[in-house]
């Protein structure tokens, strides 16, 4: 037992020191452009992009913000771009949960760099796939030029934006706009293609060319305010509906629209009264080990997070790599498909190794996945997979046949799938429990996260086995000396890639959270997935049996 509670406190300080590490970047990257910029802003009365998004949520209610480190440590040349310039995520306003994207002007006066640009079409995503009405708060010089070539042109660019609005127009999914600083160029169509747009006087402004770009095509003189501000657009031209004097005027203003908007249409995913889970949450750090290739038992993470730790497991006996089974989160029905870390012993009583996906553990979760479809009831993955056996044995029993039917299951799957990495992430076991390619709803990542290929010592082996016999195959010779040094540059190189903060920088995860608020998220996102009915029924297709 001593030695028990020992690995428990040491594993808590591993998970906790990462924790704090994550808050302490997320503190830095809040701040933004920097003080000089702030300053600005506060010169102009503005409040900053999180100032605006702190106002307009209900008093008290959480925010889950999404991809706050997208584009960490990228365009380093460029200055950096905090949170690609855009502070973003699902929250409560006048009691309706709805997606909010704000443009941060302390970031290159909110210019969109190309990170910039996938993010927003993420958090438009978001608001499409769950039905949620979607706040935009405006203040940005459109697109960071020197880059113009990463951003405007392709499918998943700029101009994808302005598509998604009348998409969501189409489909009813409300949408406002407050203009409450620049809105230029191809920019200006993102509030013109919105419900309602609200203006700010003396900062909001709406044009396809400034003042500038004006006198230089056409040799007309004139001011911003006149071309394009407050005034202009709600007596003149009509763009705009609503004019106001400061920003929390205009914010309090939304809140009166999102007041009157009428009652959200629901999936009819199960909910009831909920219960504390068993384990308490904040105890949830000292389950998993600080070294990852050490093994645990899953059930002990699902008791944290689940409704009084039942967890009605699916064939129970059988496949025990992953464990399959029903549960309540926040009292929302569930179906837990979870890699199991623990060496357990198969029908013959074979040892397995935890974390690797076997044929039987691949065939089971394929099998729990299409119940879950046929019962409407919401999928949650937690990964900590290694990947899929390998070896002769494996592939003389079907591995890829029955790795094949999983990925099928996953990728057709129709209700929605929510995504936890609490661990390692390696390999095709990525894609089978449901990675950012199979269209999770939401994906997290805890801060220990690994995400790769395979795993560090592993791949820089490889890369090493190729690069020497490269060498070898010119000619050259390399000492023992030169080889070891060379591992350790792959092996840093690689491990550098692997971190949860590399594949939020790119938004391979939508955020990295503290493992104790795993169930109060996972339970907003189900929140957010229940106001978008099923619109199609579950077929897989061809699946070799």
């Amino acid at each position: 037992m001593e030695s028990s509670k020992l690995q428990f406190n040491k594993n808590e300080d591993a998970l906790k020191l990462a924790t704090s590490a994550m808050k302490t970047k997320l503190g830095e990257i809040a701040h933004g452009g920097g003080k000089k910029a702030l300053e600005k802003v506060r010169q102009r009365g503005k409040l900053t992009a999180r100032e605006r998004i702190e106002y307009l949520i209900d008093p008290g209610s959480h925010f889950m913000e999404i991809g706050a480190f997208a584009a960490y440590e990228m365009y380093a040349e460029q200055g950096g771009c905090p949170a690609a310039g855009t502070v973003g995520g699902i929250g409560y306003v006048s009691g309706r949960q709805c997606v909010i994207v704000a443009n941060d002007m302390t970031v290159k006066a909110g210019a969109w760099f190309p990170m910039t640009g996938k993010k927003n079409l993420r958090l438009q995503e978001i608001a499409m796939e769950n039905h949620l009405p979607i706040i935009y708060l405006v203040d940005s010089a459109g697109v960071y030029l020197p880059m113009q070539d990463e951003i405007f042109a392709d499918k998943e660019h700029f101009g994808r934006v302005f598509r998604n609005n009348a998409r969501m127009s189409a489909m009813g999914i409300t949408q406002i706009a407050a203009v409450m600083g620049s809105c230029v160029a191809g920019g200006a169509y993102l509030p013109v293609m919105s419900d309602e747009i609200l203006m700010v006087e003396g900062n909001g402004s709406i044009f396809l060319a400034g003042p500038y770009l004006v006198k230089a095509a056409i040799g007309e003189d004139v001011d911003a305010e006149t071309l394009g501000g407050a005034i202009t657009h709600t007596s003149i031209s009509g763009v705009a509906d609503y004019k106001f004097a400061n920003d929390q005027e205009c914010l309090d203003h939304i809140k009166k629209i999102m007041h009157r908007l009428g009652k959200p249409a629901s999936a009819g995913f199960d909910h009831i009264a909920p219960l504390a889970p068993k384990a308490p949450s904040t105890d949830i750090y000292g389950v998993i080990p600080a070294d990852s290739t050490r093994p645990y038992d899953m059930h002990d993470l699902i008791a944290h997070i689940v409704d009084d730790g039942v967890f009605d497991e699916y064939k129970e006996d059988y496949g025990k790599t992953i464990l399959c089974g029903y549960a309540r989160i926040e009292g929302w029905a569930v179906g837990i498909v979870a890699n199991q870390r623990k060496m357990v012993k198969n029908k013959k009583g074979e040892m397995q190794m935890g974390g690797v996906i076997y044929n039987d553990s691949a065939d089971k979760a394929a099998r729990f996945i299409m119940n879950c479809n046929q019962k409407k009831i919401p999928l949650v993955f937690l990964q900590d997979v290694t990947g899929f056996m390998v070896g002769s044995r494996s592939e003389h029993a079907g591995i890829i046949k029955d790795g094949a039917k999983l990925v099928n299951a996953v990728a057709n799957s129709v209700v929605p799938k929510i995504t936890v990495i609490v661990g390692n992430s390696y390999g095709a076991g990525n894609y089978a429990m449901c990675g950012k390619a199979y269209d999770p709803r939401f994906i997290f990542a805890w801060p220990n996260a690994k995400i790769a290929v395979m795993g560090g010592e592993q791949a820089a082996k490889t890369l090493l086995q190729i690069q020497v016999a490269t060498l070898k195959a010119k000619g050259e010779t390399i000492t023992p000396e030169a080889e070891q040094k060379l591992l350790t540059e792959i092996t840093t190189r690689y491990n550098e890639q692997t971190t949860p903060y590399y594949a939020a920088a790119r938004l391979w995860v939508d955020e990295i959270i503290d493992p104790a608020d795993t169930r109060k998220i996972i339970a907003q996102s189900l929140q957010a997935a229940n106001q978008a009915p099923l619109e199609q029924a579950f077929n897989v297709g061809v699946i070799q049996v």
